[in-house]
């Protein structure tokens, strides 16, 4: 039986005293969170304000709580496992060995123990699919396992989707995105929609092999805040610079913010390639979406829970 633990953070309600001790923060700090809108409550059946874990967890990756201790809202995961080079080594054997309840285990355990979408890409997922990527190079595995394991990162993230959307807010900004004409890798533009989806974006990922066109007609139709390329190949680097200024200058007046990134673009000389942003990794995304996106957020250091609120 497939386990499928983002369900079970999905399903499950804490109480505001249990966030308290968890956060080290005073239970009337909670409940002034509450009422702004930063963490969202929920009445039980019984007419009792609840909190659902995943959105405590949401706000956890967003703050900075020093006393924090998560043991005590009762994960179903080991909290204290979160060293990312222990969890992309655990990953890549997962993904090495076609074994998906350990891929499952490090990509859902990770986020559920609050790391953030943009952490888990760059720090986890990244080195473990490069690790993957050069063992083929080296002739350590054949092609078969580096697909299988690309395929089975892909499918495993996928599953995150439901959790990312779990507390969706009405009237969310719109991002869409892709990788160019010729570029059929799919997983960096995959990692890019699940941290839009996570920072609070309606996030549309039109996937590998998308011409610039069909990108200006998705501008003009879904009117985005955001738009964005991820460019791992480019057959024809000539012929996609003088159809992306096109479509960039599409994009600038309808006021558009364009971000790029992948390692097709790097090393491009400085103005040669007109952006809002030129990433080189998920957290430079975070911080533009955030920034384009800001959500309502605890202060930077939590209150802690003997202080008067």
């Amino acid at each position: 039986m497939i386990f499928n633990m983002m369900a079970m953070m999905e399903a499950t309600f804490v109480s505001p005293a249990q966030v308290s001790r968890a956060l080290g923060v005073s239970t009337s700090t909670i409940k002034r969170w509450v009422d702004q809108g930063v963490l969202p409550a929920h009445r039980t059946a019984g007419g009792h304000r609840k909190l659902l874990r995943v959105d405590v967890l949401r706000l956890v990756r967003e703050g900075n709580f020093p006393r924090l201790d998560l043991r005590l809202l009762e994960l179903p995961v080991d909290a204290g496992a979160a060293d990312t080079n222990e969890l992309s080594r655990r990953l890549f054997e997962g993904l090495r060995q076609g074994d998906i309840s350990l891929c499952r285990s490090v990509i859902h355990g990770a986020y559920a123990t609050g790391l953030s979408m943009e952490t888990l890409g760059d720090e986890v997922i990244a080195p473990a699919m490069s690790r993957l990527g050069e063992s083929w190079q080296q002739g350590r595995i054949d092609v078969m396992h580096e697909h299988r394991g690309t395929l089975l990162c892909t499918g495993v993230l996928h599953e995150l989707r439901p959790a990312l959307e779990a507390n969706a807010q009405q009237d969310r900004p719109v991002a869409v995105g892709g990788n160019p004409e010729g570029d059929h890798s799919s997983l960096a533009s995959l990692l890019i929609q699940l941290m839009l989806l996570d920072a609070g974006w309606d996030a549309i990922n039109l996937g590998p092999n998308t011409p610039l066109a069909s990108l200006r007609v998705a501008i003009r139709e879904l009117q985005p805040r955001l738009a964005w390329l991820s460019a791992s190949h480019l057959p024809d680097p000539d012929g996609f610079l003088a159809d992306y200024r096109d479509f960039h200058d599409q994009a600038r007046a309808a006021g558009v913010a364009v971000a790029v990134g992948g390692k097709a673009l790097h090393g491009w000389a400085p103005g040669t390639l007109p952006a809002t942003l030129h990433g080189s990794c998920l957290a430079d995304m975070a911080k533009l979406a955030r920034t384009l996106h800001p959500r309502p957020r605890p202060p930077k250091k939590g209150r802690p829970a003997n202080q008067v609120s």
